[in-house]
């Protein structure tokens, strides 16, 4: 029997992720940042405290696409062991999750679009818990096709039946 410490999981994503990220943020914001100072141009009488406080508001929509990124970046982190896969998310409340390889059902990859233009890949582990999928986010498409390799061979090769 052997005992692991938890312990912060070693990998980041891709450095790749960050522009990736600022992207979807910015689709995100930028017409919620517009809609703010529209909304007071057109319907409202134009009182100078509205104003104000609608480019108050649209300047941090566009401050939160640029600095998201860049947090998560440095927060999110990943790891898979002979024993399990790690993962590690979350700004204020750290989210771990973990995942023996005798629960693991299916490893996944996906690559959207604006991924695929990054180079990026998504790997998905999905197990035997009510608690859903293990996601591993932006990832070079290389590196993500060799964990998924990585995690199928492991999962193989582990005693269980993954229920």
């Amino acid at each position: 029997m052997s005992t692991t410490m938890l312990r912060p999981p070693r990998n980041r994503a891709d450095p790749r992720a960050v522009r990736w990220w600022t992207v979807q943020w910015l689709i995100l914001m930028v017409p919620v940042a517009g809609a703010a100072p529209a909304a007071y141009w057109f319907l409202t009488e134009r009182g100078l405290w509205l104003g104000a406080g609608a480019a108050v508001f649209a300047v941090a929509c566009l401050v939160l696409a640029l600095v998201a990124p860049r947090a998560a970046y440095r927060v999110e982190r990943w790891e898979v062991t002979d024993e399990a896969v790690y993962t590690r998310k979350g700004w204020l409340t750290h989210t771990w999750r973990v995942a023996p390889m005798s629960r693991i059902q299916r490893v996944d990859t996906a690559r959207g679009p604006v991924q695929r233009l990054f180079g990026l890949a998504d790997v998905t582990v999905t197990t035997a818990s009510s608690a859903g999928a293990i996601k591993i986010e932006a990832l070079d498409h290389e590196v993500a096709a060799e964990l998924a390799e990585r995690l199928t061979a492991l999962t193989q090769a582990t005693p269980g039946d993954a229920t």
